[in-house]
């Protein structure tokens, strides 16, 4: 297991706590997704697992041992993960993962850590989403955090933290993760085989992000962003209508082209000359953004992406 190169700081920071036997009972691991918090926060549970720890210089697991292969298996008994469930909708092929974190999962979670580790050493539980939770499971893990049980820690990942409860998010100790230099997301992105033009102008539509810059460069993202920018520039022309796009946006990876006019319209506030026009900039950027909500809910997709590109469009 390696960790990326901006994750080096705070890597280091958490096994100097480690090694003076001040690691906090609850982390937040938080910021944009495609920034690797899922990858740290297994880094965190492997080596707090690891029976051999301490004998690698970097402080992360031997990946040999007894807990190492039990966590690569997912069968360490002092393991807990908490994440979206699949529906139990009585049967059926086409099950669905539920879109929160219901409150017996975290009710399940604290009886689990109300006992004894079987190893001896930690008990870990990640909360993944922790901002899926809904209210009433918020609530019942505020009352785990407040009475935390020795040897315990749970890491809670969120990619929108104000989503979580003031009251929880101040009980954890808190790891942000934000956008590294370019240069370093360039060499990171170039050590995983991605091709320095196509890196440098995914890192472009990707707004810095090097998880998303990869992912778009290893698959149809870059070619999608093509297709929406020629969208927008045919719709602002009046080439093409709102309902056209719409109905053709609706049918292939909808929210994915939602985001990518988000950042056009980011990248156009960013170029403005006119700060009269701002405003406008800024009403279409959220317009945008409340329709690739409105895309978890039941209102229809094609509906949803004509409202937001009308609003554009006018």
């Amino acid at each position: 297991m390696t960790l990326a190169p901006w994750h080096a700081e705070d890597w280091q920071r958490l096994l100097a706590r480690r090694a003076q036997d001040r690691l906090p009972h609850a982390l937040l691991l938080c910021g944009p997704a495609g920034l690797g918090k899922r990858a740290f926060a297994d880094a965190i549970v492997a080596a707090l697992l690891c029976e051999r720890a301490g004998e690698r210089e970097d402080g992360l697991a031997c990946g040999h041992c007894r807990a190492c292969a039990l966590l690569k298996a997912g069968s360490h008994p002092d393991a807990v993960r908490v994440t979206l469930e699949l529906r139990d909708d009585g049967g059926g092929t086409d099950q669905r993962r539920r879109t929160e974190i219901t409150v017996d999962q975290i009710r399940t979670l604290g009886e689990r850590l109300a006992l004894t580790p079987q190893f001896g050493g930690m008990q870990i539980a990640l909360i993944d989403p922790a901002d899926a939770m809904n209210a009433s499971a918020a609530n019942a893990l505020l009352k785990t955090l407040e009475e935390p049980t020795p040897a315990t820690l749970i890491a809670l990942i969120a990619d929108r933290p104000a989503r979580l409860p003031a009251t929880i998010r101040s009980r954890c100790q808190r790891i942000d993760f934000r956008l590294p230099p370019r240069a370093q997301a360039l060499g990171w992105l170039n050590a995983q085989g991605v091709e320095t033009k196509t890196a440098d102008t995914a890192l472009d539509v990707a707004a810095g992000n090097p998880g998303v810059a990869m992912e778009l460069a290893r698959s149809d993202g870059l070619k999608l962003h093509a297709e929406v920018d020629a969208d927008l520039r045919a719709l602002r022309g009046g080439q093409s209508s709102a309902s056209q796009i719409a109905m053709r946006w609706s049918k292939s990876e909808p929210e994915r082209r939602l985001w990518f006019a988000a950042m056009q319209l980011q990248d156009c506030a960013r170029a403005l000359t006119a700060p009269a026009e701002l405003p406008k900039l800024a009403a279409g950027f959220d317009r945008i953004n409340r329709a690739r909500e409105q895309l978890r809910g039941p209102l229809r997709t094609e509906l949803v992406i004509l409202d937001a590109l009308s609003a554009l469009a006018a």
